[in-house]
């Protein structure tokens, strides 16, 4: 073929980076445990039943899992109960979490970008992916450019041939 009519990846060519923020999506079994479940009528929380049904927690199901811990009644309960139940499912989990799903999502998401060696992007023109089929949450674009923004030549946002210029350094 003659170099007149030779097929180029400018894309490849132009030194991008290309970064795919779903990569960092912790793979992971997700479980919710609700609070109601382990109250008396899903409304008072009596200690010795309480500690009961906790001991009686298999923990092989929540094996490697992040779980998270919610409240589904508006019932008072006292801080000690999630030491009980976070105690019983510490050695076995992942990561435990307060909240909702989303919550969850986002803490996670938090943890593996603080612990992501972003180096190899230094200096470089990095162009973060914009679709994805996984659900990120909106946080984690927000501290993924804290991290990248000092440290890239430049900062792009969509895809290589629609992107958003965010940062030029």
């Amino acid at each position: 073929m003659s170099e007149e009519f030779e097929i180029r990846n400018k894309v490849a060519e132009s030194g991008l980076v290309n970064f795919d923020l779903s990569t960092l999506i912790p793979k992971g079994i997700r479980k919710g445990i609700d609070l109601k479940d382990f109250l008396f009528q899903e409304m008072i929380l009596k200690e010795k039943d309480f500690r009961e049904k906790v001991d009686a927690i298999n923990t092989v199901e929540y094996q490697d899992a992040y779980i998270y811990i919610y409240n589904s009644v508006d019932t008072i309960v006292p801080l000690w109960a999630y030491f009980v139940l976070t105690a019983k499912l510490t050695d076995v989990a992942k990561k435990i979490v307060f909240g909702n799903r989303e919550d969850l999502e986002v803490i996670i998401m938090h943890n593996a970008i603080q612990t992501y060696d972003f180096e190899d992007m230094r200096g470089k023109r990095v162009l973060v992916k914009g679709c994805t089929d996984k659900e990120i949450p909106e946080n984690a674009y927000i501290e993924l450019v804290e991290q990248l923004k000092p440290m890239v030549k430049s900062l792009m946002f969509g895809e290589a041939c629609s992107n958003v210029p965010i940062v030029k350094n």
